[in-house]
């Protein structure tokens, strides 16, 4: 991938996230919406955090894109959740799917459920059916909107609002980076948006089906995904690693 000059410098990229913090996540999109128009788009996995934010976008934007990973393994009721979705919006789902040949090599080598046999074997799988498609949808993008929280934990407790993406060679907006999960579900409910009815199950965090359980009252709303690995502090599964600018 040919290397992509920011559009913003250091400091004018500090002004933006110092100026965003301090306004509502409408106008964050906003912002978004002046700065990129259709070569920006939302990144979503339909959770709550998700349907609340394509809700505000789609009332900044009526053509607001809406794009998701399909890894082929999800949850029947994310799937549901898709069709809902198309109908509540009228939108056009942007669909990426794994390549099949690369999933074909990786179970006729590993199996079909080699994520349970070690983190090396989780992070293979989660590349051919998560990062790699995600670096296709993003390829023509000069930002992708995410619904990532600084309350969910991790590195994700030190996201800015706009950051720089050096993997992918464009920005990544994060307008409910202040959120709480409270804040979300709420929302959800006041503006009685689609969710995928697994989040009445004991279900805070949705991935692929075999990937993810219930929780229980108490434990980290991460826990419930890849919940057979010990280190709590690497429940990623790589696209939202985000790579320093190097200036």
């Amino acid at each position: 991938m040919a290397l992509v000059r920011p559009r913003f410098s250091k400091t004018e990229l500090t002004d933006i996230n110092e100026r965003l913090e301090a306004v509502t996540t409408k106008d964050v999109l906003n912002w978004v919406e002046l700065t990129f128009g259709r070569s920006a788009a939302q990144i979503s996995s339909f959770g709550l955090e998700d349907q609340a934010l394509f809700h505000i976008y789609w009332t900044v934007t009526k053509d607001a894109r809406l794009i998701t990973l399909d890894t082929l393994r999800l949850p029947t009721e994310t799937y549901s959740l898709f069709d809902q979705t198309k109908l509540r919006y009228g939108v056009d789902v942007e669909f990426f799917y794994p390549q099949l040949n690369s999933v074909s090599e990786m179970v006729k080598e590993h199996g079909n459920n080699l994520f349970y046999k070690g983190r090396y074997n989780r992070e293979l799988c989660c590349g051919v059916r998560k990062v790699e498609p995600l670096g296709r949808a993003l390829s023509d993008l000069g930002a992708w909107i995410t619904g990532l929280r600084r309350d969910q934990g991790m590195d994700r407790g030190s996201i800015n609002i706009v950051e720089w993406d050096q993997a992918h060679n464009n920005y990544k907006v994060n307008p409910l980076a202040n959120w709480k999960f409270d804040e979300v579900r709420d929302f959800i409910d006041a503006n009685d948006i689609p969710y995928n009815e697994l989040h009445d199950k004991g279900y805070p965090s949705l991935g692929c089906a075999p990937c993810t359980r219930a929780i229980t009252p108490g434990e980290d709303i991460r826990a419930g995904r890849w919940w057979w690995e010990t280190d709590s502090n690497a429940k990623e599964c790589g696209i939202h690693i985000v790579e320093p600018a190097k200036r």
